[in-house]
């Protein structure tokens, strides 16, 4: 009873003291755990807290660290260490961060004289709030955007959509506006270049500035958005932030053939205005969404190629792979640095080293590799193709048939002066020999052309061969060997691939010894046979370890043997004369001879069907059962600590709930839901701020990749939160939040200099004029072909390149010193190795493939206008360029000027240019003049 009451004066007291501290205006909650985190954390957190106090929990706190005072004494603020040590300027020491300020001091004194109340289990965490040193989870991009009401503003004339009210309202407080409207020729050349990466043709341009109605202009953005070109487009940004390549990296830096799909389904995807969600799930787990393509996001990075018996190596190429995987996922569609953790807790953002290797988890189950592509239509080619093949296999045994019952009996021991059968061929031969009794057929080879002897298939026929393949394993024909070859039996060349009934290299058998052996095919029962069909490869890809002297011999019982047929009646083999089918058409009747060759025909017939409907291959990845993932000590990956659960970061939006032996597939998928659940706060914000940052050049936060603590601020944190739930709104439709910007007169502003704004914007963060900047490399290339004439406009497929072929172990990379029209289409559509660049346009900044680039640099550099002035591409295309003028333009200097201002330009000369044109084209010759026009800036750049 004692001990009762005891336990009720106590619990009686807490809130006692939690409803005193309150009066007193102190809350632990608001108040006090923000001090502690934001002034203490640093060096008395939990981990390795200084001097052993750690002052994140409330026993630890009271009792003290090594001085062995108690640091926060309940209900005596005089007893308390951690308030005289502030008091004297002590804490926190010097170069550990400001003073403790006196409101702060105070209510620090307040809450301890009123009982230090501290909620039971409540345990304090350095993420928790933002620092002058580091972000916590109160850290703005961190909070859910809320749609903010739309400003009022003087100048409401200028307002078109939301966004100008949020532009005019911050230039209005500066005592600033916005800047008049660009001209007509100005604004369709800047939307055509934004939004398609192309300019628009003079007839486009003279129809625009022609049409006086009201909705010119929404019209033409419409029309835009609507253009397959848009794709192209903006699919090249966003291949900068994915990091895409189509090369492996590393010093092989070999090319993926295969890669190229992910490219076409991401245009796709941007024509389609794929909803944001889907958009994401694709790219993360796109073979559980019907997209096989759209998982290249997750290898597109580079990966090392060269094998190590080196475990720890091996294991580091594999968290380098990993990481690869994390970091961009987290930068493309967070905007965080989380890859930063990967050997402590982010030093910045409230990112702990537990959340990298929770999404380590989810792609546990991701290895880089190829794998078919199952595009929609995949099941009804793969049905069409058995049928085929199934067709092929009867017209292959009908034209065998008839080819063996006419062939000349094999000549044993047949001499040099009688008449001689074909040499053997890698692809099929048949020996035919008189019909006998036989349970039991050998063949043994005798000599090679190379190595060891293979076959791919050995096939035995009775007298008109209408049953078929008697040797047939499906049949219960059983094969023997001499020998296989060393390791056969686990890889391709296994024993009873030689009676499978599947031909190629890929499924044979071979001797393991070198020139010779034999294999031995018992058949169910008796039969009589006479020929036996057999080959190296069928497919024809390998021409080695042929059989070029050989024996075939028959059994009853398998102890006597009598030899039917070998090669010595054939002609010497001559491996240049390869390939082709050793079935003698010469020795046939010619009415046999015809009927097989026309066989043959729908056999080439059908091998062209086949091959035009083999599985498609694309660098998407493989999935497996995922390993168990451990937080690895610093990230080493020989120091495995616990074992972590498939996860995400807990300090963005609610947890991702998974097993620990969830499926590979659950994992991803259920990543991709919590990237776009309605509690996350970055993702909307992130798209929506890419989106407007390729609109103007920067974005409303200057780096794109990093929301987090060393990332830029938001110039318009209420504009970037209401275009973040605009998008939304809209289903996460970037075509919508295009319109949105675009049809603003902020986006529709004159790009001219104004001294006064400029004296207090400079950089136009505020908006008071359009930023004018250079071309990308992509639509300066464009351009160039563009005005020439020259541009192919073919969409889609496997790209084209711009360096010279070469089959090294090590790739090459020559740039080519002449093209032609397969190097004329988009240069989205070029072939992106890592670390190489396109010789004439790679010095304008583009990305080398190696990580994420949310932002590509601006750099002014010589070898720019060297290449654009003397680049052998520049060369060919100034010539294309004069050649179109002669056709369009005729003869007259006056004419070419004129008609080459308005393909590169979009305008008419003024009389000075076109005086000075006409001169030069005199003195220099119109290609040189062309020249000079595509090294204008007003075509390099976007007013």
């Amino acid at each position: 009873m004692r001990a009762a009451v005891g336990f009720w004066i106590i619990i009686c007291g807490f809130l006692c003291q939690a409803s005193q501290a309150v009066a007193e205006g102190v809350d632990f909650e608001r108040h006090i755990a923000a001090i502690l985190v934001r002034r203490c954390a640093a060096c008395h957190g939990a981990t390795d807290p200084a001097g052993g106090l750690n002052l994140m929990q409330r026993d630890t706190a009271t009792v003290g660290g090594e001085s062995g005072l108690p640091a926060i004494a309940a209900g005596e603020p005089d007893q308390s260490n951690l308030l005289a040590r502030i008091r004297d300027g002590e804490m926190p020491p010097e170069g550990k961060g400001e003073s403790v300020p006196a409101a702060e001091l105070a209510q620090l004194e307040r809450w301890i004289k009123a009982g230090a109340a501290w909620p039971q289990d409540r345990v304090l965490s350095p993420f928790e709030f933002t620092t002058a040193s580091r972000a916590g989870r109160d850290w703005w991009s961190l909070r859910r955007p809320d749609r903010p009401a739309i400003p009022q503003v003087r100048r409401a004339d200028r307002v078109r959509t939301p966004v100008d009210a949020f532009v005019v309202a911050a230039l209005e407080a500066r005592g600033l506006e916005l800047s008049p409207e660009a001209d007509r020729a100005t604004l369709i050349r800047r939307a055509s270049l934004d939004l398609l990466g192309l300019p628009p043709s003079p007839q486009e341009i003279d129809a625009f500035i022609a049409d006086t109605s009201a909705d010119a202009y929404e019209r033409l953005i419409d029309r835009l958005l609507a253009s397959p070109r848009y794709g192209e487009r903006w699919a090249r940004h966003w291949l900068d932030v994915v990091r895409f390549g189509e090369s492996n990296g590393y010093e092989t830096n070999t090319i993926r053939p295969n890669a190229w799909p992910y490219r076409d389904w991401l245009i796709g995807a941007l024509n389609d205005d794929m909803p944001y969600r889907q958009f994401v799930l694709e790219q993360l787990a796109g073979e559980q969404a019907g997209a096989d393509s759209a998982a290249g996001f997750l290898v597109g990075g580079a990966h090392d190629i060269v094998g190590s018996p080196d475990i720890e190596l091996t294991r580091a190429q594999r968290m380098n792979d990993l990481d690869d995987m994390i970091s961009t996922t987290a930068s493309a569609f967070l905007g965080l640095t989380v890859g930063c953790a990967r050997c402590h807790d982010h030093k910045f953002d409230p990112i702990a080293q537990r959340d990298y290797y929770a999404m380590q988890a989810i792609f546990a189950g991701v290895q880089h590799g190829e794998r078919e592509l199952r595009s929609g239509d995949w099941q009804a080619r793969h049905q069409q193709r058995e049928e085929l093949q199934k067709q092929r296999g009867e017209i292959v045994a009908q034209s065998r048939t008839l080819a063996a019952r006419h062939q000349p009996l094999a000549q044993l021991g047949g001499g040099a002066d009688g008449p001689r059968r074909p040499a053997v061929s890698a692809r099929a031969n048949v020996d035919r020999f008189a019909p006998t009794q036989a349970r039991f057929v050998r063949f043994t080879v005798l000599v090679t052309s190379q190595a060891e002897p293979c076959l791919d298939e050995l096939e035995v026929f009775a007298t008109d061969g209408a049953a078929g393949n008697l040797a047939a394993d499906a049949r219960g024909a059983k094969a023997t060997a001499s020998s296989v070859y060393a390791g056969g039996e686990s890889a391709l060349h296994r024993l009873p691939h030689v009676n499978d009934g599947r031909y190629g290299n890929s499924r044979s058998w071979i001797s393991a010894e070198p020139g010779n052996g034999w294999v031995q095919i018992e058949l169910p029962e008796p039969a009589t046979v006479d020929y036996v069909v057999w080959a190296r490869d069928r497919e024809g890809a390998f021409r080695d370890r042929l059989a070029t002297r050989y024996q075939i011999e028959l059994s009853e019982d398998g102890a006597a043997w009598r030899v039917v047929a070998n090669g010595d009646d054939r002609q010497t083999y001559d491996p240049q004369a390869e390939p082709g089918d050793a079935m003698g058409l010469e020795n046939l009747p010619p009415a046999i001879a015809e009927q097989i060759e026309r066989l043959r025909g729908q056999i080439a017939s059908l091998d062209k069907q086949i091959d035009e409907l083999a599985p498609r291959q694309v660098y998407a990845g493989t999935f497996s059962k995922p390993e168990p993932t451990h937080l690895l000590y610093r990230g080493e990956p020989l120091q495995p600590r616990e074992q972590v659960s498939p996860g995400a970061i807990a300090s963005v939006a609610p947890a991702v709930q998974l097993a620990v032996d969830a499926p590979d597939a659950e994992r991803r998928v259920a990543l991709a839901r919590w990237i776009t659940s309605d509690d996350n706060p970055l993702s909307a914000r992130v798209m929506a701020n890419r989106i407007w940052h390729y609109h103007f050049g920067q974005g409303l936060v200057r780096t794109p990749g990093d929301f987090g603590f060393s990332g830029g601020m938001a110039s318009h944190p209420e504009l970037l939160d209401w275009l973040a739930t605009e998008f939304l709104a809209q289903g996460g439709r970037s075509k919508a939040l295009h319109r949105a910007i675009m049809l603003s007169s902020t986006y529709r502003q004159a790009s001219r200099h104004i001294p006064q704004a400029a004296a207090q914007d400079a950089g136009a963060r505020l908006l008071w004029r359009y930023p004018s900047r250079r071309l990308e490399a992509e639509p300066l290339r464009d351009s160039v072909l563009f005005a020439t004439g020259a541009l192919d406009i073919r969409m889609g497929g496997p790209g084209y390149d711009v360096f010279e072929p070469n089959t090294n172990y090590v790739k090459v990379y020559a740039p080519k010193k002449s093209f032609g029209p397969a190097e004329w289409r988009r240069m989205v559509y070029q072939t992106k190795p890592r670390m190489r660049q396109d010789a004439t346009f790679g010095e304008f900044d583009c990305p080398d493939s190696s990580q994420s680039m949310a932002r590509r640099n601006v750099s002014t550099t010589a070898l720019q206008a060297l290449n654009l002035l003397n680049g052998p591409f520049m060369v060919q295309q100034a010539s294309l360029f004069a050649e179109r003028i002669v056709r369009e333009a005729g003869s007259e200097h006056s004419d070419q000027v004129r008609r080459a201002f308005r393909l590169a330009l979009g305008r008419e000369p003024d009389s000075d240019e076109a005086a000075a044109a006409s001169a030069l084209v005199e003195a220099q010759g119109l290609p040189v003049f062309c020249r000079a026009l595509l090294n204008a800036n007003e075509f390099l750049y976007l007013n």
